[in-house]
């Protein structure tokens, strides 16, 4: 097994159709139990350089009934990933280990986690300053931590609470 490596790529605007793809099929495999559907992360967020990892959010009304959606969306190719970590959201993946081609988090429709990662995607979509500055701290993170994807990720949290926190203030004040 290799070692999955940050890999950013410019913009690619098929983002947005992958996206439309997945959340098709995954709508047509669990939508019953789909409050809500949203492409979150960087792929998002036009312009921005990203991992070419999809990141779609789905809102349900409980968390703990994602067991039964297990198998629904293995069917798919999601595969669960348990992550003791994650108390508010479970965590699948499509594609092989290391070179996935997209995430879905699952997550309480309007919980914390749901809000917080729309507020981040929204601010990021509205101000394109902290668009770009949020990409040349990946770039940078990316260089340093290239081998390292838990690190290169732990890195980029200070940035996205304070983005968070002034999302607040302008969307929700």
């Amino acid at each position: 097994m290799t070692k999955p490596f940050v890999n950013l790529n410019e913009y690619n605007a098929k983002w947005e159709d992958q996206f439309d793809n997945e959340r098709n099929r995954i709508i047509d495999a669990i939508g019953d139990e789909i409050a809500g559907i949203e492409h979150i992360g960087s792929t998002s967020v036009k312009g921005l350089k990203a991992k070419p990892i999809i990141d779609i959010m789905a809102g349900i009304e409980n968390i703990s009934s994602t067991s039964a959606l297990i198998s629904p969306l293995s069917e798919i190719e999601f595969e669960y990933v348990p992550k003791p970590e994650l108390i508010f959201r479970r965590f699948f993946r499509k594609g092989l280990w290391g070179s996935g081609t997209c995430h879905l988090h699952i997550c309480e429709i309007h919980s914390t986690e749901w809000v917080e990662k729309i507020l981040f995607r929204d601010y990021l979509r509205k101000f394109p300053g902290a668009a770009q500055e949020y990409a040349l701290l990946k770039s940078e993170l990316a260089a340093k931590y290239k081998y390292d994807r838990p690190a290169y990720t732990k890195q980029k949290e200070p940035f996205i609470k304070n983005i968070i926190e002034k999302a607040k203030r302008e969307f929700l004040e």
